[in-house]
C-alpha cells in the first residue's frame, strides 16, 4: 500500500517541518544516549583500575579458618565481581553482596570468556548468566596468577534508558506543538496563496468561450521580494492579458457578426430581387422553344442552354432565400410528419434521377411520425440522397435506414463510394462547399443542399454529421422527440 503523502502545499511543509525536527530530535538523542553511556563506562573503568583487582586477590585466602585472611570487601560496591585465575584457569569467583562474599559458580564458556581478557588497562563487557552484564579489567598478580574485577552495566543501562524515557516524552511533545503551531504559522503564510487561487478558480468559471469579458478586480499587491508576491503579480499580468483578448476578440466577433449578418441580408435582398427577372428569363426562353419557327439549331440550342440555366439560377436562388429565412429565424411549420412515407417517397425521386445505383431501405415495421416542417424535411432528406447519387459513380450501393428511441429519431444515408476527404469534412456543412476533386460527379451542383440540410435540421433543434472513409460515408441526422 501506497504511504499517505499530503496533497496540499499547506500540508506538505507541515509534514516537512515536523520531519525535519523529528530527525533533529532523533539525532541529538542518539548523540546524548551515546555520550552519557560513554561517560558512565568511563567511570566505571575508572573504578575498576581504582580497584586494582584487590577484592580478586583477597579470593586467593577464601575458606581459611581465621578472619584475617578472608576476602577483602572493604571499599567495594555492591555486586563487585571478582576472580583469580591461574594457568588460564579460574580457581576462584565471587561477587560482594550485603559486604561480604558470595562465590559464584561460572559456566565454562564464562570460564574461557574470563580467560580471553587482555592485560590492556581498559574495561570489557561479559555476560554472566546468573549475574548479567558486567565490566570486567584483567589485571596481572603477583604469583603469575591474573586478577580480574569487575562492576555490574546495569545501573549503566538504566540510567541511560531512563534518559531516553525522559527525551522521548519531551521530544514527543515539542514535536505535537511544532506541528500545531507550524501548521498555523503555514496557513497564515500562505493565505495570500489562497487568494490566488480563489481567483484563478473564479476566473476559471466564467465562461470566457462565450464572450464573457466581466472580469473579476486585480489581486491586491503584495511584497514583489517574496514567492507569494511574484505569484501575485504575474497572476495580475496574466488576468490583464486575458482581459485585453477577450476584449478584442468581442471586438472582432462584434464586427464579424454585423459583416455576417450584412451578408445574410444581401443574399436574402438579392435573393428575392433576382427571383423576378429569373422567372421572366425562364418563361420568354419557354415561350420562344414552343412559338419559334423554322430557325437555326444553333438558336434552338441556345434557347434550351437559356431556359436549362435559368431553372438552374432559380434553384439557386430559392435555396438562397431558404437560407436566408432560416438565418432570419423564421419559424417553421409544425405538423404530424410521416416520416416513414417521405423517406419511401424520397427514395423513389432519388431511384428515377439516379437508375445507376442501388438504393435500400432499412425502415422500422411501424411508421415513424414526429412533430416538424414536412416539406422543409423532404428537402433536407432530398438533398442528402441528391449528395449521395451526384457524388458517387455508377454502381454504388446507398443505404437509407430509419431508427427511433425514446430520445429521438435518426436517419442515417450510407453509401460505399470513394468517400470525403478528411479535411473536408469539417466545412462539408458550409455554404458553397463542394469536393469535387475528391468525389467524382456528372452534374452540377450549387454546393447549398448539405448547408440546407445542416440549417433545416438545426431549425428542428437536431444535429448532423459525417463520418467518411473510403468505401464508408455516412451521413447521420438525429432529432430530438
Amino acid at each position: 500500500m501506497r504511504r499517505p503523502v499530503p496533497r496540499t502545499l499547506r500540508g506538505q511543509l507541515t509534514a516537512g517541518l515536523v520531519t525535519l525536527l523529528a530527525l533533529s530530535c532523533l539525532a541529538v538523542g542518539i548523540t546524548t544516549a551515546l555520550a552519557l553511556r560513554g561517560f558512565l563506562m568511563g567511570r566505571l573503568d575508572q573504578q575498576l583500575t581504582a580497584s586494582g583487582g584487590r577484592f580478586a586477590a583477597s579470593l586467593e585466602h577464601e575458606g581459611r579458618p581465621d578472619d584475617d585472611n578472608r576476602p577483602d570487601t572493604r571499599g567495594q560496591a555492591e555486586s563487585t565481581f571478582g576472580a583469580r585465575l591461574l594457568n588460564g584457569a579460574v580457581t576462584h569467583a565471587a561477587v560482594v553482596d550485603d559486604a561480604t562474599d558470595r562465590p559464584v559458580n561460572l559456566t565454562s564458556d564464562e570460564r574461557r570468556s574470563l580467560a580471553r581478557i587482555p592485560f590492556d588497562g581498559r574495561g570489557h563487557v561479559i555476560r554472566f548468566s546468573t549475574l548479567g552484564t558486567y565490566r570486567v579489567m584483567a589485571v596481572k598478580g603477583d604469583d603469575q596468577d591474573v586478577m580480574i574485577t569487575g562492576l555490574p552495566l546495569h545501573p549503566v543501562e538504566e540510567t541511560v534508558h531512563r534518559l531516553e524515557a525522559v527525551e522521548a516524552a519531551l521530544f514527543g511533545a515539542a514535536l505535537l506543538v511544532t506541528g500545531v503551531a507550524g501548521a498555523f504559522w503555514v496557513r497564515v503564510s500562505l493565505r495570500p496563496l489562497q487568494s490566488v487561487t480563489a481567483r484563478a478558480a473564479e476566473v476559471a468559471g466564467l465562461p470566457l468561450a462565450s464572450g464573457e469579458i466581466a472580469m473579476p478586480a486585480p489581486l491586491p499587491d503584495t511584497d514583489p521580494r517574496t514567492e507569494v508576491g511574484q505569484v501575485t503579480s504575474a497572476v495580475n499580468h496574466m488576468l490583464g492579458h486575458v482581459e485585453d483578448a477577450l476584449v478584442r476578440r468581442h471586438t472582432s466577433e462584434e464586427r464579424l457578426r454585423r459583416s455576417e449578418e450584412r451578408l445574410r441580408h444581401f443574399a436574402a435582398d438579392a435573393s428575392h430581387e433576382l427571383r423576378t427577372p429569373v422567372a421572366n428569363i425562364r418563361g420568354h426562353a419557354e415561350l420562344a422553344l414552343r412559338r419559334i419557327g423554322p430557325a437555326p439549331e444553333e438558336v434552338r440550342h441556345a434557347l434550351r442552354r437559356i431556359n436549362a440555366e435559368s431553372q438552374r439560377m432559380t434553384s439557386l436562388v430559392d435555396d438562397l432565400l431558404l437560407l436566408a429565412r432560416l438565418d432570419a429565424g423564421r419559424p417553421l411549420r409544425h405538423e404530424p410528419v410521416d416520416l416513414t412515407r417521405l423517406i419511401l417517397d424520397a427514395t423513389d425521386d432519388a431511384r428515377a434521377a439516379g437508375p445507376d445505383h442501388v438504393w435500400l431501405l432499412d425502415l422500422p415495421e411501424t411508421p415513424v411520425t414526429l412533430d416538424g416542417d414536412a416539406h422543409r424535411l423532404q428537402q433536407a432528406v432530398g438533398n442528402l440522397l441528391a449528395n449521395a447519387r451526384t457524388h458517387t459513380p455508377s454502381g454504388t450501393e446507398v443505404t437509407v435506414t430509419l431508427t427511433t428511441d425514446r430520445a429521438g429519431t435518426t436517419v442515417s444515408v450510407h453509401d460505399d463510394g470513394p468517400g470525403i476527404p478528411t479535411e473536408l469534412q469539417r466545412e462539408v456543412f458550409g455554404r458553397f462547399v463542394r469536393a469535387d476533386h475528391a468525389r467524382s460527379r456528372s452534374t452540377g451542383s450549387t454546393g447549398l443542399g448539405l448547408a440546407i440540410v445542416h440549417a433545416v435540421i438545426s431549425a428542428h433543434d437536431g444535429t448532423v454529421t459525417v463520418t467518411s472513409s473510403p468505401g464508408h460515408t455516412t451521413f447521420r441526422v438525429w432529432i430530438p422527440a
